[in-house]
Parts: C-alpha cells; structure tokens; sequence
C-alpha cells in the first residue's frame, strides 16, 4: 500500500476521484500539528461504515471500526512532551502519513478584535519574532454557519500566531515549558458571547433563547447571511461586521469542529461588545443584543461548563483576559467621569468577569493597569501575554512562580478607618512610591469618596475626614482607574468592591 502525505491528501480530497473506503481525518489532524502531552489524545474522522481503521503513533497503535454513520474515533494514551517531529499513519482502505507532528502545551486563542489585533501593530511584540522558537499555529478560517459543522478551513504553520497577545502568550510558555506550543486561533472583531454559544445553551440562558427566536424568525437576515456564505469572497466590510455580529453561527463554523482536540486550555480575550448597556437585549438592530454587563457573568460561568462538555473535560483550563481601562461610560448610568466609582463603565463588566473564578481550573488575567483612555484597542498587549504565561505556568505546569497581584482578602474596620488585607501581597508597594490610589470609601449612604490611603505593615489603611464612620470600600471600580498598587513581581491589585449593590 502507498503511503499518501497530508498535502496530496488534500488535493485528493478536492477531487471527484476521491473514494467513500478513503478514511479521513478531522481538520486539526494534519502534518506540522502539536499534540497535547500527558493527557489522552482522540483521533477522531470518517471512513466507510464499519471500515476498520488504525491510528499508530509514538509507539502505539489503536484501532477501531467506523459506526454506522462513518464516524470513527480512538484514544491514544497520554504522551511525553517530544520536539521530535514524527509521523503518525493513519490506515484503513487506505493509508495517511502526516509528518513532523510534535508533543507539547496546546492552548486554543479565542474572542474579539484584541485578541485578533496583528502582532505588526504591537512593536514590542513584533521584537520578540527573531527570538521564538517551537511555536506552531493552526489559523481557523473566519466564517459563520447556520448549524454545527465537522470541517473548518485551516493549516497547521510552523510558526508564530498573527495575535498580539496569542504569539505572546506563546512565547513566553514556550520559555517556560521548554516544549513546542502549538497555538488554535479562532477569533473575530466584534463578536459577542453569544455568537461563540453552542444553540443548546437556549436551554440554560434565557435572554440568549429569545436571541435564536428572534434569529430563527428573521428571514432577512438568514437570507442575507446565506447569500455571503454562498457568495464572492473575501466580504465586503458591511458583510464582514453583519456575519460576526450574529449569535451562534460562529460556534458552529469557527469552535464545534476543533473538539475535543486535545489541549491544555482557552484564552478567551472577550467582552467588549458585551459592554454596550447594563442589563442587555436593549441595542437595536436585534443582531446587537447580548448580555449586557450584568449577564455576562452567570452567562460565562454556563458557556465555560458547555465548553468543559463537549470537550469531555472537566479540567479545560480557561483564561479569561480583563477587559483594561476605557473611558467609555454609559449614558444610562451618572456622567461621572472615567475615574468615578458610580458611573456605568467597564468596572461591571470586569466583575463579571472574575465571576468565572467561582469555577476550578479558571483564572482571570488582571489588566487594570493598562488600556487606553480613548481607544478600546490598546497596544499595551505584551503585559498581557507575560501574564497569561505566568498563569499557565503555575497553573498548568506546576511551576512556582508568582502570577497573581494583591487580591483583597479580609476588611477589618478600625474605628474611623478601613484596614485592607490582600493575598498574593508579598512586598506590597506603589510603583511611583506615591500613597495608593483609586480607593473611594462610603457609609451606608453610598456618597463615595477618595480615600486617603496609606500602606502599613503589608494592609491598605484607608480614611476619609468626610467619612467618619466607613463601611464599604471600591478599588480601581472605574472605566479607566489611575492605579499604582502592586506586589514585588509588579504585579497589580486586583479590583473589587464590598458594597452588593447593583444598578
């Protein structure tokens, strides 16, 4: 039997000649691929109904018969971390070859135009190319469908991600593991929560269920979207932000067909369009509706389990990146100011965001100290992939590093002060050695005040001659908080509240 490579397998597979007995692989099974170490590996594709199939690999070789539907799948056992490029042959009627495949820390990269944002805009990034190493990437193609599909359009590439933050994220692991990192980037400007939804979850999420009616029973917009899908590529700029802004059709095209691939986790850089009002469904027209900022926490929590499902693994690791400072308020709330603790700003997204933290295995990439005051695409991202990597090293590696800043653990009231106790808080100072700021302090009437802060004995110490008898406490709460607390590492302060209100 003659062997056939991936690459002439591909152009096989745009032919007529090409046979039903021909067993094929999902789309991330290619030559160049990374593999996930030290967990099991499926290897899942199609064949003809009850074609016996095997898949041999680094010393092991499994074999299975497709179902009645053609499908097949096996496990293979948890690997070693290799930067040997070996083959993989995959047999049935006939037999596939696929090259240079290597075993290390796979991690999908996935959400909106900062994640997407090009490692050309970001020099300091761009600096870091002649250095990188082991670093592999498998692109998914930007497209949208209608249901679930098995194929998406993408190469695996040896080399970096075009993601400011995806190639730095990677690069840095890939210091740390000392492993090949292969990056799955799947993401697209602009996109919401939802659009990144399995169809399913209308039976957990309410405001999400009445988003796929309302998409079900708009002809207009199903006949618009078929028409680009069917249509000349590449889109239009109105096709383009019309596609992306739809609920659901990006899970289907661009996330269902990568599992369960075996990775170690998701960095999910996303949120942004989930800030367009407070409580969601308001925007018009009705492809714009989300969350809202309050939503999004309870609905993050349930898409995290959904994701956890359909990888079969309760142990995915999600990263989820803060969204940084804006000063962006909206006009439903006070009209404070970017600083003000009351305004409607990105503070309540934030919160909902670490609301993932009440799930295992998940960690929140505090950037509270970057962004941009006017522009919601900073280019401070290289902070963003050092943290990223930092978390993944203790948590994935088992590494004993620091990666996390202060996080507020215990408020003692002393008379007419608050006295702040933090976690992670080792070597606790100010960066411009001033006293620290964006700390407001209120009674129980909720007026909130600047606080005077002071740092004593590793606490945060606040008081207020206009507050004699203070109870509730708001750090950083603002769309664009001037900050200066950090640990030893430099590491920021986490943001929170005590207060339980909600707008």
């Amino acid at each position: 039997m003659k062997p056939i490579t991936f690459r002439a397998l591909s152009v096989l597979l745009l032919s007529q000649s090409v046979t039903l007995a021909e067993v094929r692989l999902a789309p991330l099974f290619q030559e160049g691929m990374v593999l996930q170490r030290e967990m099991a590996v499926p290897v899942w594709g199609v064949a003809t109904a009850g074609e016996e199939v095997a898949v041999s690999f680094a010393g092991q070789k499994k074999n299975t018969k497709a179902d009645q539907s053609g499908h097949w799948r096996i496990e293979l056992e948890s690997l070693a971390g290799s930067a040997e490029g070996r083959a993989m042959t995959v047999t049935g009627e006939n037999e596939l070859v696929l090259k240079d495949v290597v075993v290390g820390e796979v991690w999908i990269c996935s959400g909106q135009s900062n994640m997407q944002m090009g490692v050309g805009g970001v020099p300091e990034i761009k600096a870091l190319i002649p250095q990188a190493k082991q670093l592999r990437t498998f692109e998914v193609k930007r497209m949208g469908a209608f249901t679930e599909q098995e194929h998406c359009e993408g190469q695996w590439k040896n080399g970096h991600p075009n993601s400011a933050v995806a190639f730095s994220f990677a690069h840095f692991l890939q210091e740390a593991a000392d492993l090949p990192v292969g990056i799955i980037l799947t993401c697209w400007g602009s996109s919401s929560l939802e659009a990144w939804m399995p169809r399913d979850m209308t039976k957990t999420v309410p405001h999400f269920a009445t988003m796929m009616a309302e998409f079900d029973q708009d002809k207009t917009t199903r006949a618009a979207l078929q028409a680009s899908f069917d249509g000349p590529k590449p889109w239009s700029r109105n096709e383009d932000v019309f596609i992306r802004r739809q609920p659901n059709i990006l899970y289907n095209a661009m996330m269902k067909p990568l599992a369960p691939f075996a990775c170690r986790g998701l960095v999910w850089y996303q949120g942004e369009r989930n800030t367009q009002s407070m409580e969601g469904m308001v925007p018009t027209p009705s492809y714009s509706r989300n969350s809202g900022m309050l939503r999004y926490g309870e609905t993050l929590q349930k898409w995290i389990k959904r994701y956890r499902t359909e990888w079969d693994r309760e142990e995915l690791e999600f990263m989820i990146v803060m969204l940084p400072g804006f000063g962006s308020v909206l006009k439903s709330g006070p009209q404070t100011g970017p600083e003000s603790p009351v305004a409607h700003s990105w503070a309540w997204m934030r919160e909902s965001q670490m609301q993932a933290l009440d799930l295992p295995h998940t960690s929140v990439i505090n950037t509270i100290d970057l962004g941009d005051l006017k522009n919601v695409h900073p280019k401070d991202k290289l902070p963003i992939g050092k943290r990223l990597a930092l978390a993944a090293a203790k948590n994935t590696l088992g590494q004993e590093v620091i990666a996390e800043g202060p996080t507020v653990k215990m408020v003692t009231v002393r008379g007419h002060e608050l006295v702040v106790q933090f976690d992670h808080a080792g070597g606790l100072i100010t960066q411009d050695k001033k006293s620290p700021s964006a700390f407001w302090i209120a009674d129980d009437s909720r007026n909130w005040v600047q606080a005077e802060a002071k740092i004593v004995a590793g606490t945060v110490v606040l008081s207020s001659n206009k507050v004699p008898a203070p109870k509730f406490i708001r750090y950083a709460f603002a769309g664009y908080p001037k900050v200066n607390l950090v640990n030893a590492a430099g590491l920021p302060a986490q943001p929170f509240r005590t207060d339980s209100f909600r707008p």
